[in-house]
């Protein structure tokens, strides 16, 4: 007996010191609760635009973090009456529920399943924030223990408050500020009783109660909350019977934003937001102020998707994209197969019928069946045909249909404030959702003659004036490798002696290089680098035509300088960031203003110096836009002065036709459009700079100027003006044309005499058209 007692204790003394080894282990490293006093989970950092707009998130969890005080108290009881009724009575563990938790226990242990329920709130706050999501008996006991420590270091509205945030609710939503936005559209104090039940009905399992794919069992345990609310008399049994009424309807999918047209502008605000604050970007739950206007974006983005649509249909239809065999199925078949997001119009359909009466097709959501307009049926028999089986694009019209066609070119469209580089809006392609390459920040393609009016500048910079002539006659150059080097002009026709103005109108090539040559191109490449145009390029006389390379956002912000009087601004699309104590982060505007936050004395407000660098001189920056007002008016681009509003501008167009631009610019605003081939193979002969990318600038400012003032561009006070052959000439005081002979008269020879129309002046002997009616200079780089 004694040896059997001696035993036992012995045992019992093993088994104690065990338990408390074990015991030990366990809560060894045991979280501190305290931790949790200034605790706020990750949230979603938003982005709006300038008017406040919600243009997108960025975040690992989503989330909209919402206050105590800002929680709808229906949602808070259905919560409760969900999870756990007793919340405001117990010490952070349920003993009643924890037994029943217990007792459900052991045979889970016993047939290897995870350990489920008698968690109280508090013990998932415990869980979810603290400790891992292990389903053992030593993570359960961490968590009564952790439970406890939280009712002692928080109140129960700070513990609900956490809960309610940090929950993950399914449908890419963490807490129930996302989830209402999510499967509802709504914020939290729009939400109906019945859709809080909803939301309360989640935790259990979002896949089990998904709104669409189990959709009776997810009213059913909708409607188990509503009851539960009832029965603990928190909500009345009618209340609960109009809630349980309802059906359960919810988004397609959940939704960033509203506001889908800045796909690429949003891409692009991550991108430098994660250069500058790294991972905060992501869960820091921040305010980012854009730059962007939605109105202009939205103008963006449909002028530059039409224009390379109607590019594309010049160059024929180019069959469909897929076929199959029409019959039972075919749906499937085409399942795969999806149009550009942001033509939400176009549909998927197949061709049942190919005759010569018409094309007959079907979609594929909806199966409605029409004709094809004839108009495209003979546009498309011109290409390559339409067959029975063909899968193409369709949009309804009437009670017809239209034949789409995505286009294989693509461009970008970026819109400056010239004063400030705020980004107004940005394109940088046809379709984000097909590719998200950014062509206005990303692709790197020759300007062409867009180049030009810098190296006009620099002549203008380095004692050369707008009464200056230059011989537009052929020249011949070495090149570096020892071989000739002959620029042309598209015409192969010279026009002698010009002024710079008329060269620059007409996209004159020799006189071009001529210029450049005299200046030096040394000089040129250094206004090109100073003004924002590149950040390195070769001084050789190619570089004069436009042979380097830059971006579309790079060059059109370069333009600015000319409309804001000479000063180099930089592009940017995030004008400020705030932390959600409202503490500025980073900000765009890095001015000094010393007097702006003294006391108002009654004195002169404070002046704020002007953004940027003074890169040009005021005058020569008005000189080129003076000249440039001259490409709408009278030169290459004259199909803009259709809009009626005073605009400068410059069209470009590359070897073999690879690239075609056009930059113009009002006061407001300059606009960059670009089309070309991602490959960089040709646009095409006679796609020049006139013909694909200006349509695209008149259709997008004929949207934006709707809100513009006709407002003229404004010359420095200390400008000198003298009139050349019919033109009002700025100049830098001291090199202004001291006599100005007058026109010569009429004579019986015929000579001219008299006002003569500025176009007539440079007309050669014999040339039957005007320079204004010359095409552009589209020999090489122009």
């Amino acid at each position: 007996m004694a040896i059997a007692g001696v035993t036992l204790l012995s045992l019992v003394a093993v088994g104690g010191l065990a338990i408390a080894i074990y015991t030990a282990w366990l809560f060894h490293d045991l979280p501190d609760a305290r931790d949790l006093t200034d605790y706020r989970p990750p949230t979603s950092t938003r982005a709006y635009a300038w008017d406040g707009t919600l243009i997108g998130e960025f975040s690992r969890e989503r989330r909209i973090f919402v206050p105590y005080d800002s929680i709808p108290s229906h949602l808070a009881l259905a919560f409760l009456a969900s999870e756990d009724k007793s919340f405001f009575k117990h010490k952070g563990v349920d003993p009643a529920g924890l037994a029943r938790a217990l007792g459900r226990a052991i045979p889970s242990l016993i047939q290897g399943r995870r350990l489920q329920g008698g968690s109280t709130i508090t013990q998932q706050v415990a869980k979810n924030v603290l400790l891992t999501n292990d389903m053992t008996l030593g993570r359960k006991f961490k968590e009564a223990l952790i439970a406890r420590r939280l009712e002692e270091t928080l109140t129960k509205q700070q513990i609900l408050e956490l809960y309610l945030n940090e929950i993950w609710l399914g449908y890419r939503s963490f807490g129930v500020g996302a989830a209402a936005y999510n499967y509802f559209g709504k914020s939290l104090n729009e939400l109906t009783l019945s859709e809080a039940a909803y939301l309360a009905a989640l935790p259990k399992g979002p896949d089990n109660y998904h709104p669409t794919r189990r959709k009776a069992q997810a009213i059913a345990r909708r409607n188990w909350v509503l009851d539960q609310m009832a029965e603990m008399h928190w909500i009345t049994a009618a209340d609960a019977a109009r809630a349980k009424a309802e059906d359960l309807v919810v988004q397609a999918a959940p939704a960033r934003t509203r506001y889908r047209d800045a796909d690429y502008f949003v891409e692009e605000v991550r991108r430098q937001g994660r250069a500058a604050l790294g991972d905060k970007l992501d869960a820091g739950g921040l305010y980012v102020r854009t730059t962007l206007d939605p109105a202009l974006q939205s103008h963006a983005l449909r002028a530059l998707m039409s224009g390379l649509e109607t590019y594309d249909r010049r160059h024929g239809w180019r069959g469909a994209f897929a076929r199959t065999t029409y019959g039972p199925g075919w749906e499937t078949a085409a399942a795969g197969f999806r149009a550009p997001s942001e033509r939400r119009d176009w549909r998927v359909a197949i061709v049942t019928e190919a005759t010569g009466r018409g094309v007959r097709v079907e979609t594929r959501t909806d199966a409605e069946k029409g004709w094809i307009a004839p108009a495209d049926v003979a546009w498309a028999r011109a290409g390559r045909g339409l067959n029975a089986g063909d899968l193409v694009f369709v949009e309804r019209q009437g009670a017809g249909f239209r034949l789409r066609q995505v286009p294989a070119v693509n461009g970008a469209l970026v819109v400056v404030e010239p004063n400030t580089g705020r980004v107004l809006a940005l394109v940088g392609g046809y379709s984000f959702s097909l590719s998200s390459f950014n062509r206005a920040t990303q692709a790197k393609r020759q300007p062409g003659s867009t180049f030009k009016p810098f190296v006009y500048a620099t002549a203008l910079e380095n004692g050369y004036t707008p009464a200056s002539t230059v011989l537009d006659s052929a020249i011949t150059l070495a090149g570096r490798d020892g071989e000739a080097w002959s620029p042309e002009n598209y015409s192969r026709s010279y026009f002698g002696a010009m002024q710079l103005r008329r060269g620059l109108e007409l996209s004159r090539n020799t006189m071009t290089v001529r210029l450049a040559q005299g200046v030096g191109m040394k000089k040129v490449r250094d206004t090109a680098i100073r003004m924002g145009v590149t950040s390195r390029m070769e001084p050789v006389l190619a570089m004069a035509l436009g042979a380097g390379e830059t971006t579309p956002l790079k060059i059109t912000t370069a333009y600015a300088a000319f409309a804001n009087g000479g000063r180099r601004v930089e592009p940017h699309l995030i004008e400020l960031v705030q932390d959600p104590k409202g503490e500025t982060v980073l900000k765009a505007d890095r001015r000094d203003c010393p007097r702006c936050s003294a006391a108002f004395t009654g004195a002169e407000s404070p002046r704020i110096s002007p953004k940027g660098e003074q890169v040009l001189d005021p005058i020569t920056a008005y000189q080129i836009t003076s000249m440039l007002q001259g490409v709408v008016q009278r030169g290459t681009a004259a199909s803009v002065s259709s809009l009626g509003f005073p605009i400068a501008g410059k069209t470009g167009t590359t070897n073999d036709y690879r690239s075609a631009w056009f930059i113009g610019y009002t006061p407001q605003m300059v606009v960059g459009v670009f089309v070309g081939f991602d490959d960089n193979r040709s646009l095409g002969e006679g796609e020049s700079g006139t013909q694909a990318a200006v349509p695209i600038f008149i259709d997008f400012m004929q949207g934006a100027s709707k809100s513009l003032p006709k407002t003229d561009f404004k010359a420095p006070k200390n400008a000198k003006f003298a009139t050349i052959n019919g033109v009002r000439e700025a100049f830098r005081p001291g090199t202004e044309p001291k006599v100005v002979a007058p026109p010569p008269n009429l004579n019986p020879s015929g000579l001219p005499s008299g006002p003569v129309p500025y176009e007539q002046l440079n007309r050669q002997p014999g040339d039957g058209a005007t320079p204004a009616q010359r095409p552009d200079d589209m020999s090489g780089l122009y």
